[in-house]
């Protein structure tokens, strides 16, 4: 919306009050003050979204001590806590975007739309768990085809647009100039598939800790930033060597958005948090990160820039695997944030080196672009 001021700069030429308008037309202008606004967003409405959630008594259910001993004397203390606080950044998050990406960009919409569906999903997950009681809200199995419809929708989105389709079913991977696949045809669906869904319940897994999944939300955010705007940037582009996507500069704005809402949810959700973000906010973020690495042409970097999330998706995998075809566990407990916490790491050390590991791993990310 705040872009075609822009326009005022070039109708008012002779007038420089309106001249300074031009700065709109930029995209790192914007998405500079995407990042402000969502951040205070956050610290503006935070109090009074906390407020009105315990005033409706969504607090925080924590499992049972029959279901884990250890966890539950650690735990304890955080029952009654608001959850639902994902409301306050996803919100936070759309405002923003609307204000300051360009309106007549596509994959914006597909972005917030994604951040939308899976919002309401994890809305209805949290509210169920807070009146049941209990850690069991919607089931893995809705869950899962939910997040597949969304991976079918943006699917659809690509391949059934003549401009995008060619594009959309290449695949590159990390570190290598040319495609590893030209044409992959249908199974893009399938690949779509796993990107979104595997990042919308990593991030979901990570966000177990006091501010675990909103702080390294941040530096993922940052990171897909930049591969957003070099993607976007015919110039920047070609020098790196990397695809070229004239539409996913826009989303520079959303990714910078979303990194100022995670700091300044973060600012209620460090230890010891005032409210969580519950799986209104994790599903979606997780979510929204597949879509906009699908949107630049770098949809496996996000295993790299992503790697806590992964980390914790891998945790759990191994496992179950592990215990289904040998009686035995690999790790004290999953996700593996849980594991440090029953080996005798404080709850703010495991945050803050998962935390130094995020930023390390989006630098890894960052620097993938000039190893090529």
């Amino acid at each position: 919306m705040m872009y075609y001021l822009s326009y005022l700069a070039e109708s008012h030429k002779a007038i420089a009050a309106f001249r300074a308008l031009n700065v709109f037309q930029y995209i790192t202008f914007r998405a500079i003050a995407a990042a402000m606004t969502s951040f205070l967003l956050c610290l503006i409405f935070g109090q009074f979204v906390i407020r009105k959630l315990i005033s409706l008594k969504v607090g925080q259910p924590i499992r049972s001590q029959e279901e884990v001993r250890q966890l539950h004397a650690l735990h304890q203390g955080k029952r009654g806590t608001p959850t639902m606080g994902g409301v306050l950044l996803l919100g936070s998050v759309v405002v923003s975007t609307l204000l300051w990406a360009r309106p007549d960009n596509g994959a914006v919409w597909l972005a917030v739309f994604a951040i939308v569906y899976l919002g309401l999903l994890g809305f209805a997950d949290d509210y169920l768990k807070v009146t049941k009681k209990k850690s069991d809200g919607i089931s893995g199995r809705v869950k899962l085809v939910a997040q597949f419809a969304l991976a079918a929708a943006v699917t659809g989105y690509f391949l059934f647009n003549p401009a995008r389709s060619v594009q959309a079913r290449t695949l590159y991977v990390p570190f290598f100039k040319e495609p590893l696949i030209a044409n992959m045809g249908w199974l893009t669906l399938f690949f779509f598939s796993g990107i979104i869904v595997g990042s919308s319940n990593g991030v979901n897994l990570t966000d177990g800790l006091d501010g675990l999944a909103s702080g390294c939300t941040v530096t993922a955010a940052f990171a897909y930033a930049v591969l957003t705007y070099v993607a976007g940037n015919v110039k920047i582009a070609n020098y790196l060597q990397i695809p070229y996507y004239p539409f996913a500069g826009e989303l520079a704005v959303l990714c910078m958005a979303l990194a100022g809402a995670g700091l300044g949810f973060l600012w209620f959700n460090c230890h010891p948090a005032k409210v969580f973000m519950g799986d209104t906010g994790s599903l979606a973020i997780g979510g929204v990160m597949g879509v906009v690495a699908i949107c630049c042409k770098q949809e496996l970097l996000l295993l790299v820039v992503g790697g806590v999330f992964v980390m914790e998706a891998l945790s759990v995998i191994l496992q179950v695997a592990s215990f289904k075809l040998t009686g035995k566990r690999i790790f004290a407990m999953s996700p593996i944030h849980h594991h440090f916490e029953l080996k005798g790491w404080k709850e703010n050390t495991v945050i803050v080196r998962f935390w130094i590991l995020s930023i390390m791993f989006a630098f890894l990310g960052l620097a993938t672009l000039k190893l090529r």
